[in-house]
């Protein structure tokens, strides 16, 4: 097991958030939520709640335990790769398939594939279960993923993340008018009764901001460019939800979806970074998929 040791520079960080920043990456605000519930977070000698406010001058201490053992196997499954180096890959991940093993889902992840192809080059920073995963889109989102083959590009890139320098462009097709460009600035949390939602709150939540840019208004729909400026869980489906324009397809947040339309209609279309290493620039942009492009087809008539 590894032990963190802490110290709160100023008063009242929550201890959850105050973990999660000083971790450099490599604990999230949930696993610190996890490790607190669990006893393994000690304020001063005590266990305290993810709600305790620090005071400044307080001693955190968090023991991280060994990553749990779990048979997730290597499978040969096609990989769009658009970018590859020793240090890192860029893949054009399908719509359908799911990001890294999770109850129900412990074969055809990108994981199950990234293990067949990277043999044993990816980062071990999110352990057994997400290896190699510095930032995730949701199952039924298409589009670009990066993925840090050793922990020095992993920290590297979730810096980039953390300081909000990474570019992150989407295109979605949105329900109803919008008629301009506008911004959403609202914090986004866990919502009260149904935990696998979110949902625009001012409790326990984290600021998050999406700007979006109109490409053509078709009246009951809009094809929107969108720019995540924070990446938060399902930041563009409960933002755009919020403000009366649901992504198409969107069955969680949004209104049903067209029969054919499998999940929402969302695409991680431009991702642009820093290599960690190099400290070349690099941006990588994919084409519409065709369920996205059938989609803008059928209502353009």
């Amino acid at each position: 097991m590894n032990e963190l040791r802490l110290t709160a520079p100023t008063s009242g960080d929550r201890l959850d958030k105050f973990i999660s920043e000083q971790s450099n990456g490599d604990i999230t605000r949930s696993g610190a939520v996890k490790l607190i519930e669990s006893g393994s977070c000690l304020v001063n000698g005590r266990a305290e709640g993810k709600n305790y406010k620090l005071k400044a001058g307080d001693e955190v201490t968090v023991v991280i335990p060994e990553p749990e053992e779990i048979d997730i196997l290597p499978e040969n499954i096609p990989l769009d790769i658009v970018y590859e180096d020793e240090y890192l890959l860029v893949v054009n991940k399908p719509k359908g398939m799911v990001v890294h093993p999770a109850p129900g889902h412990y074969s055809g992840t990108l994981v199950n594939a990234l293990m067949y192809h990277c043999k044993d080059s990816l980062s071990g920073i999110n352990g057994e279960i997400r290896p190699g995963i510095v930032h995730r889109i949701d199952k039924d989102t298409s589009g670009l993923l990066i993925v840090a083959k050793n922990d020095i590009a992993h920290n590297g890139l979730a810096e980039q993340i953390k300081k909000h320098s990474f570019t992150r462009e989407y295109e979605a097709v949105v329900n109803g008018s919008v008629k301009e460009d506008g911004t959403v600035d609202a914090p986004i949390g866990r919502h009260k009764t149904d935990r696998k939602k979110m949902c625009v709150t001012p409790e326990n939540s984290r600021n998050a901001t999406t700007h979006y840019y109109v490409i053509r208004n078709y009246g009951n729909y809009t094809h929107l460019r969108l720019r995540l400026e924070t990446g938060r869980t399902h930041q563009i489906r409960v933002h755009m939800a919020y403000i009366g324009h649901s992504v198409v397809g969107d069955e969680v947040y949004g209104n049903g979806k067209p029969k054919w339309l499998m999940g929402q209609c969302l695409h991680a279309r431009k991702i642009g970074f820093i290599h960690p290493v190099s400290g070349e620039y690099l941006e990588f942009d994919s084409p519409l998929p065709e369920y996205f492009t059938k989609l803008l087809r059928s209502i353009d008539k």
